[in-house]
């Protein structure tokens, strides 16, 4: 990476810079359309879809919530808003944890499972056709929807 001098004032930004902004540009992009296609064809938001997922992946498809929380990128009060949304919809199912009482489960529902399963393909095929696509800024947020 080259990298230019910063002058103070003049609006002149490093190399790092640029490639930081698209960055963001670009995980703004793909959070966008994930977030769009998951709710119109599924009724779930992007993080909502995450957790699911990674549940899928857990054997019985449970975990702590912290466990939860080290593979997805949400802060513990983010993660307990999402899984409370994912429990009124019957996706998921909270429950103290055996091995330590101070500890939550989280278990995938039989539904939970469904949904998620549905859900996959939408959210591989979204990341197929915009990953590594050159960056449009198209996406406009979806309108916030509950889970149904």
């Amino acid at each position: 990476m080259t990298a230019t001098k910063v002058s103070g004032g003049t609006g002149e930004t490093t190399a790092d810079v640029r490639e930081w902004r698209e960055l963001l540009a670009r995980h703004a992009d793909l959070t966008c359309a994930l977030d769009r296609a998951l709710q119109a064809g599924h009724s779930l938001g992007m993080s909502e879809y995450e957790v699911l997922e990674r549940l899928a992946e857990f054997p019985e498809h449970s975990a702590k919530v912290a466990t939860i929380a080290k593979s997805v990128h949400l802060s513990q009060s983010a993660l307990s808003r999402v899984i409370g949304r994912l429990e009124i919809a019957g996706l998921v199912e909270r429950h103290m944890c055996p091995e330590d009482r101070r500890a939550i489960n989280v278990r995938l529902t039989d539904e939970g499972l469904q949904r998620q399963a549905e859900a996959q393909p939408t959210q591989r095929q979204v990341l197929a056709q915009r990953l590594h696509a050159p960056l449009v800024k198209t996406c406009e947020p979806a309108p916030a929807t509950t889970l149904s």
